[in-house]
């Protein structure tokens, strides 16, 4: 496991705190708040803490306040059913007694059923991609001297977009955006820190997709943007040191927010997870 990956895995390990009470520390992203990612990850991890013998399916959580990243982060995890077959946990993520995020999710034992899924779309291998680090080094020379170090920072997730938009000069394009993702490095056997991992990934480069019509960009400016909610529905085992497709699109844009999908595919053509967001865009 690379030293940038092992830190992120550490991000996840939180600190029991009391009972059902758990503390994780913050990572700076060059963002200027705690990323959406971090604090989605280490809620399923403190709920799923909780819960034994089964895994989260589902996960829904809405942002409050955003996050400081100069602060740890209490997550209070609340048993509200333990069934047959589903458990279901509330959590609630503050800092400063305020609370940031709230979410539910529901775990469930391990069971056969039906089957069937969308096909895979069509996408190029990510071995003929360049890494969003790589495109940053090249970026770097264009950007103010303070935004070069967030463009090519070592990244725990190596992230390989298709047909990339140049963020300096974004042109018009359709709601929808392809991206590879994987863990840099191998990881442990453990299904729920890769749940935790994949919940942190799905963060990046989804708001995105409802600008892409717009022409627009986090760089473009006179430009507010905000995730307000986030879901995950996670359907099949998967590992996220390997090569996962993220397929996103942006069906509708109104009211100052726009609405985002996305499907997480491995290399086989397997859909082990899906995502919905809404997200703030909103023209100062």
């Amino acid at each position: 496991m690379l030293e940038v990956t092992k830190k992120l895995v550490e991000l996840l390990d939180l600190s029991p705190i009391g009972d059902d009470h758990f503390q994780g520390d913050s990572e700076d992203l060059g963002f200027p708040n705690v990323f959406g990612g971090q604090v989605l990850g280490q809620a399923l991890m403190a709920a799923s803490r909780t819960v034994e013998g089964r895994l989260c399916h589902s996960l829904h959580a809405y942002f409050l306040r955003p996050g400081n990243h100069s602060m740890p982060i209490d997550y209070e995890v609340q048993r509200v059913r333990d069934g047959g077959s589903f458990s279901v946990r509330r959590v609630i993520a503050r800092q400063d007694g305020k609370e940031i995020l709230t979410g539910s999710m529901s775990f469930q034992v391990a069971e056969e059923g039906f089957e069937h899924q969308l096909k895979m779309p069509e996408a190029p291998g990510p071995e003929s991609l360049r890494s969003e680090q790589e495109w940053g080094k090249i970026l770097a020379p264009q950007v103010p001297e303070r935004l070069r170090e967030t463009l090519t920072r070592d990244r725990p997730i190596e992230i390989r977009p298709v047909n990339p938009v140049n963020p300096l000069k974004p042109e018009k394009r359709p709601p929808h955006k392809q991206s590879w993702f994987r863990a840099q490095g191998p990881l442990p056997d453990d299904p729920v820190l890769h749940r935790c991992l994949l919940t942190y990934a799905s963060d990046f480069q989804f708001l995105g997709t409802s600008l892409n019509p717009h022409g627009l960009t986090f760089m473009s400016k006179g430009l507010q943007v905000a995730s307000l909610d986030h879901a995950i529905w996670f359907h099949r085992d998967f590992r996220m040191d390997e090569w996962l497709l993220y397929d996103k699109d942006s069906p509708s844009a109104s009211a100052g927010r726009g609405f985002n999908r996305g499907n997480f595919f491995n290399e086989e053509g397997v859909l082990v997870a899906s995502t919905t967001q809404e997200a703030l865009i909103r023209q100062r």
